[in-house]
């Protein structure tokens, strides 16, 4: 699987420094995120959780970024049998303005147990940025900022056969945010809110929708991909 930032949709005149981001997503811990990032990416075999790394044992990075408003997706399902012959092409979108109707931020499946199966090899984010960087050594990065979200249990729910999410937030019920690197996506993740009983109010649109419900369904009977992932 690759993933790629998409240069020709990409909107040069955002943000090129993380303080200018931050500012734009209103993360105001946008740089310790991607120093916490940057001490996983230098230092992979260190055991322990790079997002609890005091921050002065973390590399610093102060300089130019580029904001992109897509990143491409190819991808293959594990039982297909053509095996890479069968790959596929997708298109993951986080802009600020979508068709001149308000933004768009997909949400995907990121890998972050690959010795597990079904959906436990994965979570679920919400893509609110994709940037990328090159640090003093040289080293490109190709990252995401993304808004984590937490399953409801340990299996899927049983009347629909789908698993249940909802946003993450932390102990001071703020949201919760990463920095990842753009190879840990897999492919898009459709998500359908748990609409509840009340009539759904006219102001809920598709910008909207993911701030508007509490808990949604990880809908794998959108493609045999989401199926295979998802179960």
């Amino acid at each position: 699987m690759r993933v790629a930032a998409n240069k020709k949709v990409s909107e040069w005149h955002h943000a090129r420094t993380l303080p200018a981001l931050a500012d734009k997503l209103n993360i105001p811990n946008l740089c310790e995120l991607t120093h916490h990032f940057l001490f996983g990416q230098c230092h992979p075999d260190d055991p322990r959780d790079a997002f609890k790394i005091p921050l002065a044992e973390c590399p610093q990075f102060d300089g130019r970024i580029t904001v992109y408003n897509s990143a491409c997706s190819r991808f293959y399902a594990l039982s297909d049998l053509s095996g890479i012959s069968g790959m596929q092409t997708e298109i993951i979108q986080s802009m600020p303005l979508w068709r001149k109707k308000g933004s768009r931020h997909d949400c995907v499946f990121i890998t972050t147990n690959p010795d597990a199966a079904g959906l436990h090899a994965f979570d679920i984010v919400r893509v609110l940025s994709f940037f990328s960087f090159t640090n003093r050594n040289r080293k490109y990065f190709p990252c995401a900022v993304i808004r984590w979200f937490d399953k409801l249990g340990d299996s899927a729910d049983k009347k629909t056969g789908m698993w249940m999410v909802w946003p993450s937030f932390l102990p001071n019920h703020s949201s919760n945010h990463a920095v990842i690197h753009m190879d840990s996506i897999y492919c898009a993740a459709h998500l359908i809110p748990v609409y509840g009983a009340a009539s759904i109010s006219s102001h809920i649109k598709p910008h909207n929708c993911y701030d508007s419900f509490h808990t949604f369904y990880v809908n794998k009977y959108v493609d045999h991909h989401s199926f295979e992932l998802a179960s």
